[in-house]
């Protein structure tokens, strides 16, 4: 039958990319970072731009995923996934990302920098690299850093109490998004942030403070496939930072991982990660296409 190339349909294919891009892992390339979990956490993310879905592109040899072309959150930022043995699409993929998922007649590509032929290819067609940031992991044959929580704090999961408004409140004021959040807006999106099918409500660590309220929300997702966990997101409300209380979460949330086959966690890419003990083992790298037409 050979290869055919076809448009992405959200609700149809969904599992079977997340299937494909397990099967793809490799903790030297990463597949440019585009994890299972990284893709399942934007689907359900409130930025995410489902309306734009039908331009990913997916390439596929009787039936199987090979190749994948795709945004995180909306067109302009994408990536290309590429099964190994079939590298000569890489150039097509580009030229499909760029007539589909351009923006404002730009458009940028992440990738590993471990990944020579993309790097190579994208350098050929005039691309240039304008940013890149470290890929930290923590790796659990190392002891696990120890922190005690202040009086009057406690560890619990969503399983134990899971309240949307806190997480929202916790949420907005950890990512430092503005004074007041708007209750009736994102208590739904956090709600959605909760939808995926592989989101671990047990695996989810809050560190409570002594007012009832949410100070620190740590998510952690595992794949049980390739024994790794991948934190996402890590927010600590302002007013509560200094206190360790990050580290206590996302330590909680490691050994549970590891109790269930893990063997190393992916964090991100402030110093908080290095301190706690996580390692760069590469960086990803923007790169960048201002006139996709030349003009």
């Amino acid at each position: 039958m050979g290869i055919t190339q076809r448009q992405y349909k959200l609700l149809g294919d969904f599992n079977k990319v997340l299937d494909y891009l397990t099967d793809v892992y490799n903790i030297e390339t990463l597949n440019s970072y585009l994890l299972p979990q990284f893709f399942e956490y934007a689907h359900t993310h409130p930025l995410f731009n489902h309306k734009l879905t039908h331009r990913f592109g997916i390439w596929e040899n009787n039936n199987d995923i090979v190749g994948l072309a795709c945004y995180e959150m909306d067109i302009g930022e994408c990536f290309v996934s590429i099964k190994k043995g079939y590298e000569a699409l890489l150039p097509e993929m580009i030229k499909y990302s760029e007539e589909n998922m351009s923006f404002d007649n730009k458009i940028s590509f992440w990738i590993i920098d471990k990944e020579i032929e993309k790097k190579e290819l994208l350098e050929k067609m005039s691309y240039k690299r304008i940013h890149a940031e470290p890929v930290t992991i923590f790796q659990y044959d190392q002891p696990f850093p120890e922190k005690r929580l202040p009086k009057g704090f406690s560890v619990i999961t969503l399983e134990d109490e899971n309240d949307f408004r806190k997480i929202n409140d916790c949420l907005w004021y950890g990512f430092d998004h503005g004074p007041e959040p708007d209750p009736d807006q994102d208590i739904d999106c956090r709600m959605l942030m909760q939808s995926g099918p592989n989101f671990r409500k047990d695996l989810t660590t809050i560190i409570k403070a002594p007012n009832g309220e949410y100070a620190c929300f740590a998510g952690m997702w595992i794949d049980t496939v390739n024994n790794y966990a991948y934190l996402e997101p890590l927010a600590t409300v302002p007013e509560y930072r200094g206190l360790g209380l990050a580290t206590v979460a996302v330590v909680e949330g490691m050994k549970k991982t590891k109790a269930l086959g893990a063997k190393y966690c992916f964090g991100g890419v402030s110093d908080f990660y290095q301190y706690l003990g996580f390692k760069t083992i590469s960086h990803r790298e923007l790169w960048k296409k201002i006139c996709i037409n030349g003009i």
